[in-house]
C-alpha cells in the first residue's frame, strides 16, 4: 500500500474515488485505504475537466504512479450514467451504488433518501474492494442503446399521465354545471354542442371554450401517444427478429457441435 507522502512512484497502489453529487458543486474525497484520512476536493457540478484534473493532483499527493488504478464510485440518481461512462472512458473503474441498498447503522438509521456525504462513501468503496461486498448493492449499467429504448417507455407513461389529467379537467368542468362527461371519443365535439343544463339552457359560451381548449389538447395528447406506441412496436419487432436471428444460429452451431451435418427440418426458429 502507498503512502500518504509524495516520493516514490507506486503503479501497484490504487486510487479510491468517491462523488458525491448534486445539482451544484461535486464533492470527490480521495483515499488510498484504511488507513489514509480521506482528501476532499469540491468542483462545479459536470465540471470533467476538473475531475481528471484532481484525479491527477490526489495520484500525485498520495505518491502513486499515473497508471495506477483508479477506483470510484457514486450513488445512483438524478445524474444517470453518463458519469459512469465517462469515468469509465478515462480509464477509472467505476460502481454505480443503489442508495438504498447501502448498509447503515442499526443505531442511527439513516433514510434512504438522505446520501452519504463523500469521505464516508469513499471508505465503504475500500471496504468493498477488500472483499466487503455487502456493503451496497451495485447498479447494473445500461448500454447507451437500452437506456434510450427506455425511454419510450417513460414518455408513454408521461403521455398517458397527462391524458388523465385532462380528462378529468373536462369532467371538472362540466361537473360544475352539473353536466356528466359520457365520452371524449368521436362526436364530443357535437354532443358538447347539444348539452343543456339542468334549466334547459346550453353550455355558458366561456365555459364551452374552456372545454374544447382542453379537448384539442387532448387531441393532440392522444396523437403523441399513438406516435410513441407505433415505435415502441417497431422496435420491439426489430428486437424479436434478431432475437429469433440468434437462436437459428446458435441452433444450427449446436447441431453441428453435436456431428449432424444438416439440421433436422423444422428444429430451426422461424423468425
Amino acid at each position: 500500500m502507498t503512502t500518504s507522502a509524495a516520493g516514490s512512484k507506486d503503479s501497484t497502489g490504487s486510487l479510491y474515488v468517491a462523488l458525491e453529487l448534486s445539482s451544484g458543486t461535486w464533492k470527490l474525497a480521495f483515499t488510498v485505504g484504511r488507513g489514509q484520512r480521506p482528501r476532499v476536493k469540491g468542483i462545479r457540478a459536470g465540471d470533467v475537466k476538473a475531475v481528471v484534473r484532481e484525479i491527477g493532483a490526489a495520484e500525485k499527493r498520495f505518491g502513486l504512479a499515473a497508471d495506477c488504478r483508479v477506483l470510484s464510485c457514486y450513488e445512483a440518481g438524478r445524474d444517470g450514467f453518463w458519469v459512469h461512462r465517462f469515468l469509465t472512458s478515462i480509464g477509472v473503474e467505476n460502481l454505480v451504488v443503489d442508495s438504498a441498498s447501502i448498509e447503515v447503522s442499526r443505531r442511527r438509521r439513516r433514510a434512504k433518501t438522505d446520501r452519504l456525504d463523500a469521505e464516508k462513501l469513499v471508505m465503504m468503496l475500500v471496504r468493498w474492494d477488500e472483499g466487503e461486498k455487502r456493503v451496497w448493492g451495485v447498479v447494473r449499467v445500461p448500454s447507451v442503446q437500452a437506456e434510450d429504448a427506455r425511454c419510450l417507455h417513460r414518455e408513454l407513461r408521461v403521455l398517458k399521465g397527462e391524458r388523465t389529467k385532462i380528462v378529468n379537467r373536462i369532467k371538472g368542468l362540466l361537473a360544475v354545471q352539473g353536466v356528466r362527461l359520457k365520452s371524449t371519443g368521436r362526436g364530443f365535439r357535437e354532443w358538447l354542442g347539444q348539452v343543456r343544463l339542468w334549466d334547459g339552457s346550453p353550455l355558458p359560451q366561456r365555459l364551452g371554450q374552456q372545454v374544447l381548449v382542453e379537448y384539442d389538447r387532448l387531441c393532440f395528447v392522444r396523437g403523441q401517444i399513438a406516435a410513441v406506441e407505433r415505435e415502441r412496436s417497431r422496435l420491439l419487432k426489430e428486437s424479436q427478429e434478431r432475437d429469433a436471428a440468434v437462436a437459428r444460429k446458435l441452433l444450427i452451431a449446436l447441431w453441428r457441435w453435436v456431428g449432424q451435418d444438416t439440421v433436422p427440418e423444422g428444429a430451426v426458429l422461424k423468425a
